[in-house]
């Protein structure tokens, strides 16, 4: 009877210990951007970004296991052109007045070793929610010097079909491509 009381014992410690690996992170604004490509007419590429963002992470390394949620400010784009800028707002795109905020949630993690490849979960962007896997074309992880705490983070990519998020505006023309690259780079400060 003593064995098998120490024994659940220890298998709850155990079982706690594996438990407190998964840690909570917070988005660094300043160190997360999401970027778009889009193809002009077939030739050269539009870029631009979303500069404001918030959100949270939770990352288990042991069980490697997670959970993301991000929220860009739709209201933030920049393209280095104010007209771009107005248009990409308006309802031909956007919709920002209607629709401020586009946020990704993500909790299935898939990791190749230690090193985590993809995080696939769901896009909501002008009232539309879609399946997305984002790659992760590099991830890692440091002990920040100045706020002596661990910060997570890397580059990611996506494609999305904006037709799917009724973002329809060019397409029947080819102004603008159907399928937008998307680049997210992002950094989060373990809490």
């Amino acid at each position: 009877m003593k064995k098998s009381v120490f024994a659940l014992a220890i298998f709850a410690l155990a079982t706690g210990a594996v438990q407190a690996q998964s840690a909570q992170y917070k988005i660094d604004p300043n160190h997360t951007r999401a970027i778009f490509e889009a193809k002009h007419f077939g030739t050269s590429t539009n870029r631009g970004q979303w500069e404001k963002s918030e959100g949270e992470i939770t990352l288990d390394k042991t069980a490697k296991t997670g959970k993301v949620d991000i929220t860009l400010d739709m209201n933030s784009i920049s393209t280095g052109v104010a007209a771009f800028n107005n248009h990409l707002k308006s309802a031909d795109f956007f919709d920002v007045a209607n629709h401020p905020t586009a946020k990704f949630s993500g909790d299935k993690f898939k990791f190749d070793g230690d090193k985590l490849v993809e995080v696939a979960g769901n896009l909501t962007l002008r009232g539309k929610t879609n399946p997305i896997v984002i790659k992760a074309v590099h991830f890692g992880c440091y002990n920040h010097p100045t706020l002596k705490r661990e910060v997570c983070g890397g580059d990611f990519e996506t494609v999305i079909t904006r037709s799917a998020y009724d973002v329809n505006w060019g397409l029947a023309n080819r102004a603008t491509s159907d399928d937008i690259k998307v680049t997210i780079q992002v950094e989060a400060v373990k809490q």
